[in-house]
């Protein structure tokens, strides 16, 4: 379901924007407009659906419009055209009261600076936004606590700015954001000024709430890793215009453009893709009905070794060689139990490529992928983990 729908919406630096309106209808460039009228398009009638409870990224390089977008989202920048709807208002209409009550009640922003008051305490930071709204001390006292053990502050309320870390300082700035319980939190590029351990820290602290609160994130940053770490969807920008959108998976396996390709060709692979990604349809035998010879004709079909045992809804009970199942036909048995290996290696649809490289390096036979109740979902071959690393286009049909 859409919590945040924006149709065609667009932001034109300077004045009388029409000429360049008209000439984006025409598909006209970014740099052919600020050529011929002096214009600069900040964001190129950008649509995009944001859902309830998930973490959208929007990411590209410097001047991509990226954070313009974000600021058009809670109208810090007032849109030039489009619709920016949450549930159903559409905050590019609003005047200044209902946006206000908006983005105290439903909408806050956590910036890349850290944006705190230096002569209030960590508690008094925390309440800020609550103080501005006139809540009671005690009420704001108990939302700011409460935000700042969300965010594993508790203890820290009576220090000042400059006693903590970059990394708590951040967390505080998150905290401040999450104290009016928001529906909508908006996130420019909260993390980069901040080490590679402590962001990555900061990246796992985001990932433990959201699991808990549920909230609507929209998340800014140029780190293609950052963005494939936390995004649930992600949405490529450049020049001001949406290039594409997908899951991580489907901006690595089918990248839009030559743009996009250029994005993800250093991406270690083998921490996004999961087994699902790559896995294969498997040859199977079911063992409550079918016996040693429609076992051997089905390997003997698909020019396979071995084939995987199944019951009667599809769980995996191991598998069997097409040497030991022959031997059996020739003895006249119809059986397929006693030749039943049930020492298969085994993983889950969401078990990490980078996890599959032990068990496929030690294994003779393909790994069983096992989705509900243990049923066999499909394999995975090693050719397919090669490929997967290699960045060739994973084909999961076969």
């Amino acid at each position: 379901m859409a919590k945040i729908e924006v149709r065609n919406l667009t932001k034109v630096f300077g004045k009388r924007p029409k000429p360049a309106l008209d000439m984006l209808k025409e598909k006209k460039s970014k740099d052919e407009i600020l050529e011929k009228t002096g214009l600069t398009v900040g964001v190129n009638r950008a649509t995009f659906d944001v859902n309830e409870g998930e973490v959208f990224v929007i990411m590209g390089l410097s001047g991509s419009g990226k954070s313009t977008l974000v600021r058009l989202l809670n109208r810090l920048i007032d849109p030039t055209d489009g619709q920016i709807q949450i549930e159903g208002d559409d905050l590019a209409k609003m005047d200044d009261n209902a946006l206000r009550e908006v983005r105290r009640k439903h909408m806050s922003m956590v910036f890349q600076k850290f944006g705190l008051f230096p002569f209030r305490t960590i508690l008094q930071n925390v309440e800020y936004g609550l103080e501005v709204q006139g809540i009671a001390k005690e009420e704001r006292r108990e939302k700011a606590m409460k935000s700042l053990a969300l965010v594993g502050l508790q203890g820290y309320e009576d220090q000042f700015p400059d006693q903590l870390s970059g990394g708590m300082q951040q967390r505080v700035g998150l905290a401040r954001a999450l104290a009016n319980d928001p529906d909508v939190l908006l996130m420019d590029e909260a993390f980069s000024a901040l080490d590679p351990l402590i962001r990555k820290d900061m990246q796992d602290e985001l990932l433990d709430l959201q699991s808990s609160m549920q909230k609507t994130i929209i998340f800014i940053t140029h780190d293609l890793d950052e963005a494939l770490r936390i995004g649930d969807r992600i949405m490529i920008m450049k020049d001001g215009a949406v290039v594409q959108i997908g899951s991580p998976e489907d901006i690595l396996m089918h990248p839009a453009d030559d743009y996009v390709r250029r994005f993800v060709e250093d991406v270690d692979r083998s921490k996004v893709y999961t087994a699902e990604n790559i896995m294969t349809r498997p040859e199977t035998v079911n063992m409550e009905k079918e016996g040693t010879r429609v076992a051997l004709q089905r390997m003997r079909k698909a020019d396979i070794s071995s084939i995987y045992v199944v019951n009667r809804t599809r769980q995996l009970q191991g598998i069997i060689h097409a040497g030991d199942i022959a031997e059996a036909v020739n003895r006249d048995e119809s059986d397929i139990t006693p030749y039943v290996q049930k020492d298969v290696p085994t993983c889950r649809l969401d078990t990490p490529m980078h996890d599959l490289f032990n068990l496929s390096s030690t294994s003779h036979v393909p790994i069983a992928v096992l989705g509900e109740n243990d049923k066999l979902a499909g394999i995975v071959i090693r050719s397919k983990i090669l490929a997967a690393l290699s960045g060739e286009e994973v084909n999961t049909s076969e």
